[in-house]
């Protein structure tokens, strides 16, 4: 069975971000992930994967300051914020003994030239990557479907692969959303089986689609894609980073049959 963290952005939206952390731990969540945690002080945040025995694997480098941003990495105008920022996620990161960050790529202003948001964004990834590795930490990149994102600097597996071997930094990774593999590319299946070998990928995220939530029904066969994860023999965690279908109290925990029956079928 994969290794399963929970986003708690996410799940159990019905609750302060604080209070997550124990329901997590409650529903047998070993590890956590987030989105943005520069709303807390690091010993707030500290203190709950403590108390409930949680690991953190992953959050967002980068602050939103803006409700529309995705990011930054990529935007040639924004250089010296990133690098800033960079280093408070970093501050973050050691604090909160978090491995890895994920750095956002951002959105394609208008009429920008891809050449030029490239150059940026690999040597942001470079500079990155070199300022992760002195404190022992890694940084991941994801590709994000345009159908979601409209502009999204960054939307296949491929494309991703190749900015990795380009930046060439053994830290940065491929953070491998299935929910935005199926809604661009599709077959996730073969997907995986073509880039999990290549030692790239860092990080898996899962949802279903339509709708983004829990990793059963929809278009995606998630018992055969846990199953293949395990053949190939990845040693990551795997992140559910879903909406909820019931949004209410409980209802996230009540969502978590997918979970019970991975146990199940793993024990």
């Amino acid at each position: 069975m994969p290794r399963f963290a929970a986003n708690i952005t996410m799940l159990y939206p019905d609750l302060p971000f604080l209070d997550r952390f124990a329901c997590a731990a409650r529903d047998g969540f070993a590890a956590v992930e987030f989105f943005f945690p520069y709303a807390h002080a690091p010993a707030d945040i500290a203190a709950r994967l403590n108390d409930n025995g949680l690991e953190l694997v992953l959050f967002d480098a980068t602050p939103r300051r803006d409700e529309r941003e995705r990011g930054i990495a990529c935007l040639p105008d924004r250089v010296q914020e990133f690098r800033q920022d960079f280093q408070q996620g970093l501050h973050y990161a050691e604090a909160l003994n978090c491995a890895r960050l994920h750095v956002m790529a951002g959105l394609v202003p208008a009429g920008a030239e891809r050449r030029e948001l490239h150059e940026v964004y690999v040597a942001n990834l470079a500079w990155a990557a070199e300022q992760a590795q002195r404190c022992g930490r890694g940084i991941q990149i994801e590709p994000i479907n345009p159908l979601d994102v409209p502009g999204f600097f960054l939307t296949r597996q491929a494309d991703a692969h190749a900015i990795v071997e380009e930046v060439g930094a053994p830290n940065l990774k491929v953070q491998m959303d299935l929910y935005h593999c199926q809604r661009v590319e599709g077959n996730p299946a073969e997907l995986l089986r073509r880039y999990l070998p290549t030692g790239r990928v860092g990080h898996i995220q899962v949802s279903n689609v339509p709708g983004r939530h829990e990793p059963e029904g929809g278009e995606m066969d998630y018992p055969e894609l846990f199953s293949l994860i395990d053949a190939l023999g990845f040693d990551g965690w795997t992140a559910a980073e879903y909406h909820p279908r019931d949004r209410g109290p409980g209802g996230t925990s009540a969502g978590l049959a997918w979970l019970r029956r991975a146990r199940a079928c793993a024990s």
